[in-house]
Order: C-alpha cells, then structure tokens, then sequence
C-alpha cells in the first residue's frame, strides 16, 4: 500500500506553510523549491486546500498562502481529506455488498487490510501540523529514528522578511 502524492505532497506543502507561517504570505514557487515539490501540481492541490478552508490566499506583490487554522487545529486527516486522496488497502470498497472477489464475501485477509486501513485513518486524525513543526522527543512522531539528519524549518528568511 502506498498513500499516492496527492496526498503526500499537500501534507508536504501544509506543514511548510505552517513552519513559514510567522514570515507571512507564502509563495508556492517557495514551498515547490524547498520541498522540491512540482509548482503546477502545487497550484492545483491548492485550488482544492482552499475551497476546504485550510488555508487563505492574499493577492499582491507579498502574497501568498496561509493557513486558514492554527497547526494544532490542522489535522492530517484534514488535508488529505481536502485534496480527495483515499486511503484503500483493501481490494474492495469496504461498504460494498459486492466484496474482495466480486461476489458477497470477503477474502481470507479482508479483515487484517480493513483493520490497517482504520488504524491509519486514526493515526492521521491524531496529528496535527503542529506535531510536524513541533517534535516531540520521544512522541508517536519520533519513534522511528530512520533518519540522523537533525530536524531544522525549512524556512529561510525571504521577501526583505526577518
């Protein structure tokens, strides 16, 4: 199972706009440089983050986007909800009266996909972007230490901003 780049990348792009929230309006073509991220996937993601009201756009020579929210009232759920990204680790729509084998049962493994599926739309309702701007030792987020790069924002300072 993977969770597609819709998803991935507006999570991406949210907490960057959060981490860059006290400089003010943030440009796309800003978050799509630092996160490396396409500016054109960029703008239609956030067509969709604001007709949701996650975030607000100002127009003029210091606009941008910014987060309609505090990041600890954003949850992740929130925004991969807004950009229509579905989180399936099942073969079938677990509603569905037709099931996994195109008739009204489920496989031997149904319930252990159905099961994973809920528990990471759980996890997702349970971070904001505050937890991603914000680590936490030894929180949920910091459990896996995959990585030894340190942890800095990614913001620098722009546009004649401290």
């Amino acid at each position: 199972m993977k969770l597609g780049t819709k998803a991935q990348y507006a999570v991406m792009a949210m907490a960057d706009l959060a981490f860059c929230a006290s400089q003010g309006p943030v440009r796309l073509t800003e978050i799509a440089q630092r996160q490396a991220l396409p500016l054109a996937y960029l703008e239609q993601l956030f067509v969709k983050l604001r007709k949701k009201g996650l975030v607000k756009s100002a127009r003029g020579y210091q606009g941008g986007y910014i987060l309609a929210h505090t990041p600890d009232q954003l949850k992740i759920s929130d925004i991969i909800q807004a950009v229509e990204e579905k989180i399936k680790t099942t073969r079938c729509s677990i509603k569905s009266e037709v099931r996994c084998q195109g008739k009204s049962t489920k496989c031997l493994t149904h319930d252990l996909w159905a099961g994973l599926e809920a528990n990471i739309e759980h996890y997702f309702r349970s971070v904001t972007l505050h937890d991603l701007c914000v680590p936490h030792p030894g929180s949920f987020l910091a459990v896996s230490s995959v990585s030894s790069v340190p942890f800095a924002s990614p913001c620098v300072a722009e546009r004649g901003h401290p």
